[in-house]
């Protein structure tokens, strides 16, 4: 078998494609052969950055927006990409975060939270993994979190949601991974994107946290998305249930 990672004549759906790691993803699943299905709540339908990423790779790119916050919606996006039945690799990327102390923080945002980090990658790896099994073969990838791993502060309802990301992994794996199907994660530490803006704008702020980090700096998104295209590989056929840190250290500190 080759070692390199070959995705050419592949389909893959990418969820919260717009920027940061769902952009990076977008780009090297295309540099790999991929064809792009991104999906974002307020993605451009034409021109979006992940699109000419996508084709400047050479590769074709459909877009879609979907708000994951709402339930229908993302039910009918989902059955959707379940009467296509041609998505190949499934990548639940889409997130949101809300702040605040666990004592104050608003059930509002825990529901908002747990919509789109945990009701929605079940729904869409339902949907997109059903003709998966169909076929005997499929790779989905979920985007974890440090915090899939750790409380965080002032951030339970993330860190609850990115915990049960990590359980959904290997409850997926646990039934599918005899049937073809490979459900993995990825979970970033601190990368450097537009999300982590307001804390590498903050001197004080990223020198603590850059201290707990053996690297001693910000991950790249493409060293996100590098990780995430070899769980998408045929390199990773025996992998199953794996969450992956991707975090320059951080964990093992």
């Amino acid at each position: 078998m080759s070692l390199a990672i070959d995705l050419t004549g592949r389909t893959a759906l990418v969820t919260g494609c717009k920027r940061g790691i769902g952009l990076a993803i977008c780009r090297t699943l295309a540099e790999a052969g991929a064809d792009i299905i991104g999906v974002s709540a307020s993605l451009e339908l034409s021109g979006s950055d992940a699109e000419q990423a996508v084709r400047a790779a050479g590769r074709d790119f459909t877009a879609h927006r979907c708000d994951f916050s709402n339930r229908e919606a993302t039910l009918q996006f989902a059955a959707q990409l379940e009467r296509r039945g041609d998505i190949q690799i499934l990548i639940n990327n889409a997130g949101t975060i809300r702040r605040s102390p666990a004592a104050d923080h608003p059930i509002e945002d825990w529901d908002q939270v747990h919509a789109v980090n945990t009701h929605a990658p079940f729904i869409l790896t339902q949907a997109v993994g059903r003709p998966m099994l169909a076929r005997g073969a499929g790779k989905i990838v979920f985007i974890a979190s440090v915090l899939s791993f750790q409380g965080g502060i002032t951030v339970p309802g993330y860190a609850a949601s990115k915990g049960a990301v990590a359980q959904l992994v290997r409850a997926f794996a646990n039934e599918w991974a005899a049937r073809g199907v490979n459900v993995n994660g990825i979970a970033p530490g601190y990368i450097a994107t537009d999300n982590t803006a307001a804390l590498q704008s903050d001197p004080d702020r990223e020198r603590a946290l850059l201290a707990r980090v053996p690297s001693d700096r910000w991950g790249e998104a493409v060293e996100v998305s590098e990780p995430v295209a070899f769980l998408c590989s045929d390199l990773s056929r025996f992998i199953h249930g794996s969450v992956v840190p991707v975090d320059g250290g951080w964990l093992a500190r």
